[in-house]
């Protein structure tokens, strides 16, 4: 039974003939006559399934394909080996990570024991501390500390690190390095050792910007993944929590982590996340978790966000704990909740860090913001067009003087004005951002209503639709709720109050036509779920929210005990 090149065997040749006191001699040491008696004694099949035996039937393969793949997997492809010797080896470095070229690239090379080895490390993500701390231990080495295995006896006895592997693989110890491990390489050895020595720059876990709360925790996620599950794992110390570590990306082999609780989250959904990840095929992904979600949630030009993004410990923890799947992506402060839908994008913890009255009341203020910020300037501009159309109770409603410019042109350009400032804001020094303010309230507040060119009525309405979207917790969903009031605006405009109805009711059935990893985005209002709408539109107490939602499809439904 002959091994081939990638460690699968070829069950059709003989076994290779072995010493024996005549040609023609069984391996096993007796003649052909000898065997072919035995074998006859033996109940047909029995040979087969014998425990032991050595011997198969012709044609029934003598290891599974699961062992034959794991031994391909095993041994490293030709042009993936180790160089056993040094100077290979940093050619090989040389040519395949730019050993001498990158000035970040290090190789430190000692002798211990008599040992020429390599040490190899990225200066700018390793730990000097901790390589110069095992460099100084393998110095006290004497030659006859060190085996004839020398890898073997530096992996056992001698390198002080908690972290630490062996490899054959040329590419893996490349991408572990480019990871900010170290790999040592001993003279002589096609394996080299893998630890951990890395230390990625990075932030303190600070207050995240746009999910501030007056009460509660104040730490928010990093760019480094290993803190941002240190984060979850501090607040939920559940055995059943898992985080499945997987990379995307060719050039850039971003980690991304998929964490959820076994014993709660929905299994197909798991999985399906899982493969939508696993499909990927793309250079990388350097922007991180934004890039991840377009290549496995296929949004196309659908403005509305269809998964929620936190910055948040806490509210990414009490997700987990309701059944949802995040996903966790590295270099990237925000991590993804999983299925999402619209009404989870309009809920803020600092509704749940006050009482249940006062948490309802800042609810609905928070709904009533949306709501101006999508319907507020199109009703407006409805009924200041047409007035018979007008309410009497909103008398108030309307214009006496229009202005210079057409009420449309005057709305269109306080929504560019707007989105400047916004634009202006963010990419505008610290210290200079209350003087623009300042700037751009007196020019577009006052010049502009003085000169003629807006009325007092479109700065005052558009300000509070402004608030309204500032005011939304979600972000995208702040934006997706502006484009959706430009089209009422332009729809109105166009078609005054029909209008008005068939852009808003198309635009709402859209909007339940579409589903966040199969999860109906208007749950619970469509599909109509009495209980969870209850939930949405009151703070509950928490003793009695006793259910998981049932759109996440859960394995335990009950949060606490009956």
């Amino acid at each position: 039974m002959n091994t081939s090149e990638h460690g699968s065997m070829d069950m059709n040749e003989p076994d290779p003939p072995q010493s024996s006191s005549h040609p023609g001699a069984d391996p096993s040491g007796e003649s052909p006559e000898e065997g072919e008696e035995r074998r006859s004694r033996v109940e047909p099949g029995e040979e087969a399934t014998k425990p032991g035996s050595r011997r198969r039937s012709r044609g029934k393969p003598a290891a599974s394909a699961g062992d034959a793949s794991k031994k391909a997997k095993a041994e490293p492809k030709p042009d993936d080996r180790i160089a056993p010797e040094i100077d290979g080896w940093l050619e090989q470095l040389r040519d395949r990570l730019g050993l001498d070229t990158n000035f970040d690239v290090q190789v430190r090379e000692m002798t211990f024991g008599e040992h020429r080895t390599g040490l190899l490390f990225l200066s700018c993500l390793s730990k000097d501390a901790s390589l110069t701390e095992i460099l100084k231990r393998l110095t006290y080495l004497e030659p006859g500390n060190i085996s004839h295995d020398a890898l073997e006896s530096f992996f056992t006895h001698y390198i002080p690190t908690v972290q630490i592997r062996k490899s054959e693989s040329f590419d893996e110890m490349i991408n572990d390095v480019l990871m900010g491990n170290a790999a040592f390489y001993v003279d002589g050895e096609p394996r080299v050792l893998l630890f951990d020595a890395k230390q990625y720059p990075g932030r303190n876990p600070d207050e995240p910007v746009l999910e501030k709360v007056v009460r509660g925790s104040k730490d928010g996620f990093t760019e480094s993944i290993l803190t941002n599950v240190g984060l979850i794992r501090r607040r939920l110390r559940d055995p059943n929590l898992r985080f499945e570590i997987m990379k995307v990306g060719d050039r850039t082999q971003t980690d991304v982590a998929i964490a959820y609780i076994n014993d709660i989250a929905d299994q197909e959904l798991v999985e399906a996340v899982r493969d939508k990840i696993k499909a990927v095929k793309i250079d990388g992904i350097p922007l991180g978790d934004k890039q991840l979600e377009e290549m496995t949630v296929k949004t196309n030009w659908n403005p509305f966000p269809l998964v929620r993004y936190s910055e948040r410990p806490d509210v990414v923890s009490a997700h987990l704990l309701n059944g949802s799947v995040t996903v966790l992506v590295d270099t990237s402060p925000s991590v993804i909740l999983l299925p999402t839908t619209y009404f989870d994008l309009v809920q803020h913890a600092e509704e749940n860090r006050q009482n249940p009255f006062i948490g309802t009341y800042l609810r609905w203020v928070r709904f009533f913001g949306v709501l101006a910020s999508i319907f507020l300037l199109p009703l407006w501009y409805m009924y200041a067009e047409s007035p018979h159309l007008r309410p009497h109770w909103l008398w108030f409603l309307g214009a006496e003087k229009t202005g210079d410019l057409p009420l449309i042109l005057q709305f269109l350009m306080v929504e560019i004005g707007v989105d400047l400032m916004r634009l202006a804001a963010v990419h505008t020094p610290s210290p200079l951002v209350t003087a623009m303010s300042l700037v751009s309230a007196i020019l577009i507040g006052d010049i502009a209503v003085k000169t003629g060119l807006f009325i007092n009525e479109v700065i005052l309405y558009m300000a509070v639709a402004a608030i309204g979207m500032f005011a939304t917790p979600s972000y995208e969903l702040g934006l997706a709720n502006r484009i959706v009031r430009l089209a009422l605006l332009l729809a109105t405009f166009l078609f005054q109050m029909q209008g008005f109805v068939v852009c808003a009711t198309a635009i709402f059935i859209s909007m339940a036509f579409v589903r966040s990893y199969n999860a109906p985005y208007l749950w619970p209002f469509l599909p109509f779920n009495g209980p969870a709408m209850l939930n949405v539109i009151f703070r509950r107490p928490l003793p009695r929210n006793l259910r998981r939602p049932s759109l996440n499809r859960t394995k335990q439904n009950n949060k606490q005990p009956v």
